[in-house]
């Protein structure tokens, strides 16, 4: 981990996407304290531009201030992107160590499993459980983990059975150590680098996944979104274009 650390740092493009990430998080944290109004609230003009009536990004169609459904919808969308891919890589990691610690029909049989998943194109399996469960802020999470776990088990499951084979882990079996033990002490922190990176990539699927939701009329109305926003926008594309961007 330190050396994943200290390679992280060495590249500048990763320091500019923690930086921007950190601004992102540091907006959405401090949503409450930017704009302690609802972002539902009506405070101005329909349409007004950037700077009018003290709204930074302006207003939308019904005068609400876009500036704050941004800050606003910007910790729903982060909550939803870290709870799935939290969801999902719980899933992933736990089918991806059992597949690959121990091997033969089990393995198989997961592996099978994973693939059935795959063969479903990831959009429509989320709308199609969306639409079952109903739309809310619980089962969009729910549907997108279930969704995006395969590729993480796909890749643990390689790590596993790659490291399996070192002579640390030779060695822990020989000294009578658990499965557990290995697992857990041995396996996984020599195996959690791509998992994290592939953790990450999934926080920023599950956000277009929940905006693309919203965009079909899935996603929960009873919270404000990014996605919420792009819905807003996408029927005055043309008078109002700032608030799709």
């Amino acid at each position: 981990m330190r050396d994943l650390v200290r390679t992280f740092f060495r590249r500048p493009a990763g320091i500019v996407g923690l930086v921007l990430l950190g601004l992102v998080c540091l907006m959405a944290a401090l949503a409450p304290v930017l704009y302690p109004a609802s972002p539902w609230e009506m405070t101005g003009v329909p349409f007004s531009r950037p700077g009018e009536n003290g709204m930074l990004l302006g207003a939308d169609t019904l005068g609400r201030d876009v500036a704050s459904g941004v800050v606003h919808g910007a910790r729903v969308s982060l909550l939803i992107g870290i709870a799935s891919a939290l969801a999902a890589s719980c899933i992933g990691v736990l089918l991806g160590c059992i597949a690959g610690y121990a091997g033969g029909l089990v393995d198989m049989a997961i592996v099978r499993f994973t693939e059935l998943f795959q063969t479903i194109p990831t959009f429509v399996l989320a709308i199609l459980l969306v639409a079952i469960l109903t739309p809310s802020l619980a089962t969009i999470i729910l549907a997108i983990a279930l969704v995006s776990w395969p590729p993480l088990a796909r890749l643990t499951r390689a790590q596993v059975m790659s490291i399996m084979r070192r002579e640390f882990v030779q060695a822990a079996r020989c000294q009578g150590q658990s499965t557990l033990s290995i697992v857990t002490r041995h396996v996984l922190p020599n195996a959690i680098s791509p998992i994290i990176v592939a953790g990450s990539l999934t926080v920023a699927a599950a956000i277009l996944i929940e905006a693309a939701l919203h965009f079909i009329g899935l996603g929960d109305p009873n919270f404000m979104s990014l996605g919420y926003i792009n819905v807003l926008g996408r029927t005055v594309i043309q008078p109002a274009w700032r608030i799709i961007m």
